[in-house]
């Protein structure tokens, strides 16, 4: 079933496993049935390319094999989210095979983020914490202040100050390009960045915020919207 979202082909698999000499191996096996073409579309909600998987999941070699076997770098994942192997990537912290799949495969560091659930690359990498995946991609030009996905979405210091991650947002807050502390919340449980600190309960978070200007009385998303006091109350 195409909607099964644990329906993968076997090179998704083995990629996503790590199996380097089985995706070897299904890579050059002849006559290439279909389901081993490393483009091989996404199936089910949450399904990856090859490519993607393999990057998702750290694994470098992999993710050299299939870009030499033609895998297209920025194609989009599943339905939901619809992240690039660059955004699974810098969401996990893998820095090499973020650096990789710039550097050798001209992966796009700005891709605006899925409508659903998605992320560029720096506000996945801001989303997890990771600090060198970050100040990597802002030396090569990632946009600090990148619209975030309608639904579900966060720009990089929103996501930052709800994780907690206080050295990201000391790092976005120092930033040449002026970070927008007052980013809107977007529409659908959305948040600015001091009600998301607020909402998780990161006080020095909140404190740094403030510090750097973050309206109080903002408004949050249309569903499920909070201002800053009203998360910090609950």
């Amino acid at each position: 079933d195409d909607d099964d979202e644990n329906t993968w082909t076997p090179l998704q698999l083995a990629a996503a496993q790590g199996d380097l000499p089985l995706v070897k191996q299904l890579l050059t096996q002849q006559p290439p049935p279909p389901q081993n073409d490393p483009n091989s579309a996404p199936r089910g909600y949450y399904g990856q390319t090859a490519l993607q998987a393999a990057s998702l999941n750290g694994h470098l070699a992999v993710v050299e094999t299939l870009l030499r076997a033609g895998a297209a770098v920025d194609l989009p994942g599943g339905n939901n989210g619809g992240r690039t192997a660059l955004v699974l990537a810098a969401g996990a912290g893998h820095l090499g095979i973020v650096r990789h799949l710039v550097d050798a495969a001209g992966a796009e560091i700005n891709r605006p983020a899925h409508r659903y659930n998605g992320r560029t690359a720096l506000q996945a990498a801001a989303e997890g914490g990771h600090v060198a995946v970050l100040r990597w991609l802002l030396a090569r030009g990632a946009d600090v202040n990148a619209r975030p996905a309608g639904n579900r979405g966060r720009t990089a210091l929103q996501a930052a100050a709800s994780e907690g991650h206080d050295a990201v947002v000391e790092l976005l807050l120092q930033h040449p390009d002026r970070v927008e502390v007052n980013a809107p919340a977007v529409r659908y449980q959305g948040v600015t960045a001091l009600q998301g600190a607020a909402l998780a309960g990161h006080r020095a978070t909140v404190r740094r915020l403030l510090a750097a200007g973050a309206d109080v009385n903002a408004p949050g998303g249309q569903y499920k919207g909070y201002t800053a006091l009203d998360a910090g109350a609950d």
